[in-house]
């Protein structure tokens, strides 16, 4: 080989180690996951854990999964419809068939993880808590709109819908908090 082609050879293979580098860090660089910004702080009274909805046109979902549930059997703890279902464990059924995601099985906790807000603001898929047993979350239900909301009630009741402002109800009524 003459001096000549080896000066040319070498040249090329460095030409191609360097290219070959340059193409490593660039595609590096683009695979490298960029920083979020840190979440918001949640509203005052709501854990940092809290559960949030972000899609609103769920709301419509969720109101229509839980009047699909009207006149299925109360089952204290229950989760599922064909078992029977309890105040929390049909809120936390409709939550998640809709969204896919999970609310705990009990009406206090779902209230610690939600937004709370003005009884004058409740909207369809609000979720609405009362004092039943000398607890201020001990029964939930959701709000269908027009002063009503849907529930499961008690041992021998079933799903059914209700006036908010029935006396009984009304005051009982402790907190409106909302998913979105």
């Amino acid at each position: 080989m003459t001096g000549r082609a080896l000066a040319t050879r070498t040249t090329t293979r460095f030409a191609t180690r360097v290219a070959t580098l340059s193409l490593i860090a660039l595609l590096t660089a683009c695979g490298t996951t960029p920083t979020a910004p840190p979440p918001a702080s949640p509203a005052p009274g709501v854990r940092q854990d809290s559960f949030r909805l972000h899609d609103t046109a769920d709301a419509n979902e969720i109101v229509l999964t839980a009047l699909g549930l009207l006149d299925t059997g109360y089952q204290f703890g229950g989760r599922n419809p064909e078992a029977g279902l309890d105040c929390s464990g049909m809120v936390s059924y409709v939550v998640e068939q809709v969204t896919k995601r999970r609310l705990p099985h009990n009406a206090a906790q779902i209230a610690s993880l939600t937004r709370s807000i003005p009884r004058s603001e409740l909207r369809p898929a609000d979720l609405v808590f009362f004092n039943t047993s000398g607890k201020p979350y001990s029964h939930m239900g959701i709000y269908l709109g027009d002063g009503k909301f849907v529930h499961a009630p008690s041992t021998r009741g079933k799903v059914r819908v209700e006036r908010i402002d029935m006396a009984y109800w009304n005051t009982r009524f402790t907190g409106a908090r909302s998913l979105f």
